[in-house]
């Protein structure tokens, strides 16, 4: 036991989870955590100029670096400005501890317009995150910061909160810090298992389907085993890719839109192997075998009746799976020569121009360990099914929660966690507005990312699907500033792509800087991806269309 303030007491226990590096904003309410970050070595304090990007960042960190990442905001605005990336940790299933201030504690719930009061923020901030406590005394600290780990660390991983008032940060006490948390991430039953094993090994034409719970539990040397073994084709989700590297003669991809070869493929198999996945976007038909393995047994059949359920850790179920299946029976024969000619023609079937010179092009630039941060806009969505991925956790998405802006400042986490590698984000130039500012971030700190900017001078998929079905575009066009002239305001290297091909040698240029890099890629508007549904506008506006001519230029 020693005496210590709140602050002192909540730094400390985070040094003892292992905590390097914390992605917060200043402000009057966490001056107690402040005062204990500076004095505390071991951990990077990186202050962001907007508090949206401190739970980016810590998102970004998290996924890339394969543990959980701590964002500190203050209290009622700060935690609000914060929220939305919450809501893209939440849907991607990423461990993000998020500490926020408080209004002084004689003053909770009475609703007295104190500076920065919400009521309740905890409830606000609910829908996106799993767990949530208050903490108003300074011995309580270190449990809940055990606890709120624990939360990180087991079962399906999700944002967690914990906020405190000022004086709870600010006030000594006699403290005892407790051990890191001890988690156990145990396997499916054996009943379960047994099952599985039945069902799979009866298989005639097995395929397994991954998602992002691979990447949260570490499960890929497992997974990739398990999918030898059976030589069944590894399909993934956009969080998925990587699962299996495409280097390997399993993986099948992720270019599962309707008619796709690759769909029809998965529509063939007799059981699927679900890992890590609740199967919202997977061509799976109602009559077909799935085995779900997930953590959270509330995933298990939420979107597939004929489910069969391995409630467990990913890795641990895989790694007790294979060991059953090698019990019962011989590895199955090679099935290379067709898993190969599916690719072939999944690959065929998806060219589209621009995109797929452009998406080349960039492929061609990234190095191959590079994290490589998908936006939301085309060449982001286009990447989805068709950019490959060679490493584990280097491909990062919104997931359904689908956040404009998210881009540059999950990628700035990334770089933190992984100082060695490249980052690469693609982002269009309305999302890249959201959170430009953080440019000033990276030339701070020192973190070296390299945006890649594609500008068309509009919210492009808004003004596309307008024009497209809607009569027309509106609210979707952009003035912008000059993008070099904004790069070299903040000190950032600036480069402009004469054609929207040059970007592969941009960014191959870009890396060899190590330096916070910004290229534009001027852009026409693209054509609709081809996996993308058609929207059917009502009536009266498809009448508009045809009168005008109907489509865009």
């Amino acid at each position: 036991m020693a005496r210590m303030t709140g602050g002192e007491a909540l730094v400390q226990s985070l040094v003892r989870e292992d905590v390097r590096a914390i992605f917060g904003l200043p402000g009057v309410q966490i001056y107690g955590v402040l005062a204990a970050l500076r004095d505390e070595p071991s951990i990077r304090f990186v202050v962001t100029r907007h508090e949206g990007s401190t739970s980016y960042m810590a998102d970004g960190y998290a996924r890339a670096r394969g543990t959980f990442g701590v964002a500190l905001v203050v209290p009622g605005p700060g935690l609000l400005n914060a929220s939305a990336g919450l809501s893209t940790a939440y849907s991607a299933s990423s461990p993000v501890l998020m500490i926020a201030g408080q209004i002084p504690k004689a003053q909770i719930g009475k609703r007295r317009g104190l500076l920065h009061e919400v009521h309740d923020q905890l409830d606000a901030v609910a829908p996106v995150s799993k767990w949530r406590r208050r903490v108003l005394e300074v011995p309580d600290i270190p449990a809940a910061v055990r606890d709120a780990v624990v939360q990180l660390e087991t079962g399906r991983p999700r944002p967690v909160v914990i906020d405190m008032p000022p004086e709870t940060m600010q006030e000594e006490a006699e403290v005892t810090l407790l051990a890191p948390a001890a988690v156990s991430r145990p396997a499916a039953d054996d009943a379960s298992i047994d099952r599985a094993v039945q069902a799979l090994a009866s298989a005639r034409r097995p395929l397994i389907y991954a998602g992002g719970g691979v990447h949260a539990s570490g499960a890929h040397e497992a997974l990739a085993a398990v999918a030898d073994y059976l030589q069944a084709g590894v399909v993934q989700s956009p969080e998925g890719k990587g699962a299996v590297s495409d280097a390997s003669d399993l993986c099948l991809g992720a270019a599962v839109w309707p008619g796709s070869p690759l769909r029809q493929h998965v529509e063939s198999a007799d059981v699927v192997l679900a890992v890590g996945s609740r199967l919202v976007l997977a061509p799976i038909t109602p009559a077909q075998q799935v085995v779900q393995i997930d953590v959270d047994v509330e995933e298990i059949g939420r979107n597939h009746g004929h489910t069969l359920g391995l409630v467990g850790d990913a890795r641990a179920t895989l790694d007790r799976l294979l060991e059953a299946l090698r019990a019962a029976g011989p590895a199955r024969e090679s099935r290379k020569g067709e898993y190969a000619a599916m690719r072939a023609q999944v690959a065929e079937a998806g060219r589209q121009e621009p995109q797929d010179s452009i998406l080349g092009s960039l492929r061609a630039g990234v190095p191959e360990d590079a994290v490589f941060v998908a936006g939301m806009t085309q060449i982001g969505y286009y990447s989805r099914p068709f950019w490959p991925v060679w490493k584990p956790r280097t491909y990062l998405t919104s997931s359904y929660s689908g956040n404009l802006g998210y881009e540059y400042p999950t990628a700035l986490g990334a770089k933190v966690a992984c100082p060695d590698r490249p980052v690469v984000a693609v982002i269009g130039d309305g999302g890249f507005l959201y959170h430009s500012q953080e440019l000033a971030t990276a030339v701070q700190h020192r973190i070296n990312v390299v945006a890649v900017l594609f500008n068309d001078h509009a919210y492009g998929n808004v003004a596309r699907d307008l024009d497209d079905g809607w009569g027309g575009s509106y609210g979707a066009e952009l003035v912008n500033p000059d993008f070099m002239k904004l790069a070299d305001a903040y000190g950032v290297a600036g480069m402009r792509a004469k054609e929207p091909t040059d970007v592969g040698r941009l960014v191959r240029d870009a890396v060899q800087l190590d330096r916070p890099v910004l290229i534009e890629v001027p852009v026409a508007r693209m054509p609709r991806p081809l996996f993308f549904a058609q929207l059917r506008p009502p009536q009266k506006y498809r009448a508009r269309q045809r009168a005008v001519g109907g489509g865009s230029s």
